[in-house]
């Protein structure tokens, strides 16, 4: 029997984390030992300064609607985070609080996207950019990196890719799935290019701007000439370790604020009441009281670096920031395994998962089909456990 869906939902791909995410829940019920490093989800908990911060709120009765693009405390407060950790000004009016990055990304794309629209994706991509232009019946354009180039385009490539349609160009630094950083000088080389496209808008993506290593992260918003077209995405679930909390924000042109908060008011309206209190605390907070998970993600890296340099196939870079190595296992494809074909990454995530015990994702949905993704965002012992099997796996 066919259902009748509507041919939006059935254009949209599931999210591949996700789907890895619930694959790997399945064998786990089957009673297997399943390691998942394959959700970008930190395993600390939620620093103890901000969860009173949310009892607090609750004892004073925070428990009405909220205003649909957030308490003015709050937007305030973001306004002030700006001007400290990226030296942009916005005022209040410029800020929409939304449930979750996601929703902010979702709600841009909304509002500026027609049908037929071009959307630049440089590659790799997070994977729910796509998803949502195909919701708003936008077309992407790829423009493909590699590990040979840091997983990094060139100014040459973003000229070639943009045409008379295309709208919006979304980066993310630090990037999921590679972990890169782009500097503020080669975010100004590829400026030069945007300013000769005045109908190009920019969506910088910076969730993960806290969690960096060896490079501080650069807004483009800061950038003069793109101040005016450049939509600001951050928000707490990475670095204070709050995903379940859904605080994302914007700080954007007004006009743009104006219509995701139209967009807001009649899908999600206000953001949760206790998390946006909460959420004023975290992002007023000294950056030194998130330091400790940071300086941890750091010795992470560097461990599942060595250890996957150890196992013949693997490329790996070093990423500078986020919380993810994505290798480059080409010199996996074709061969025959434990009798499995590995055709590409997605047999080969699919092949880690079975015979290795260990949740991985494939960097088919991020635009790098040569790749698969592996969080560190796990305590030691399993990244160490997870790495043994994968070697064993494959030996």
């Amino acid at each position: 029997m066919t259902h009748p869906l509507s041919d939006r939902i059935n254009s949209l791909p599931a999210s591949a984390t996700l789907a890895m995410a619930a694959k790997a829940r399945e064998l786990r019920a089957e009673g297997k030992d399943i390691i998942g490093l394959s959700l970008g989800e930190p395993d600390f908990n939620t620093p103890d300064f901000i969860k009173d911060a949310a009892i607090e709120a609750i004892n004073q009765n925070y428990n009405s609607y909220t205003p649909v693009d957030g308490y003015l405390e709050l937007k305030e407060a973001i306004c002030t985070k700006f001007k400290r950790d990226n030296d942009l000004e916005y005022k209040p009016s410029q800020i929409v609080v939304s449930t979750g990055a996601k929703q902010s990304i979702a709600n841009v794309m909304q509002v500026l996207l027609n049908p037929g629209d071009e959307v630049l994706l440089p590659c790799p991509y997070w994977v729910s950019y796509s998803a949502i232009a195909t919701l708003c019946e936008a077309k992407s354009v790829e423009i493909p990196s590699s590990i040979e180039t840091n997983f990094k385009i060139t100014p040459a490539q973003l000229e070639a890719a943009i045409t008379p349609k295309t709208k919006l160009i979304l980066f993310n630094s630090p990037n999921n799935p590679s972990g890169v950083i782009y500097s503020k000088e080669e975010y100004e080389a590829l400026a030069e290019v945007l300013k000769k496209h005045p109908q190009v808008y920019i969506m910088s993506d910076e969730i993960y701007e806290h969690i960096n290593y060896d490079a501080k992260p650069f807004s483009l918003a800061a950038i003069d000439s793109l101040y005016d077209r450049t939509i600001t995405v951050n928000g707490l679930a990475k670095a204070f370790a709050m995903t379940g909390w859904r605080i994302g924000y914007i700080g954007a042109p007004e006009w743009i604020a104006k219509a995701c908060t139209k967009m807001q008011g009649q899908i999600t309206s206000g953001t949760n009441c206790i998390a946006q209190r909460a959420a004023i605390t975290a992002v007023l907070a000294p950056i030194s009281k998130i330091q400790y998970m940071v300086d941890e993600f750091k010795t992470r890296r560097g461990i599942i670096i060595d250890l996957l340099r150890e196992i013949d196939g693997f490329k790996v870079n070093v990423p500078d920031g986020a919380f993810y190595v994505f290798p480059d296992v080409t010199a996996f494809f074709g061969k025959t395994i434990q009798g499995i074909t590995i055709k590409n990454a997605s047999d080969f995530a699919l092949f880690l998962l079975e015979k290795a015990n260990v949740a991985t994702v494939t960097g088919d949905a991020f635009g790098a089909p040569d790749c698969i993704r592996i969080s560190y965002a796990a305590s030691e012992l399993q990244i160490r456990e997870a790495i043994k099997r994968i070697a064993t796996a494959l030996s």
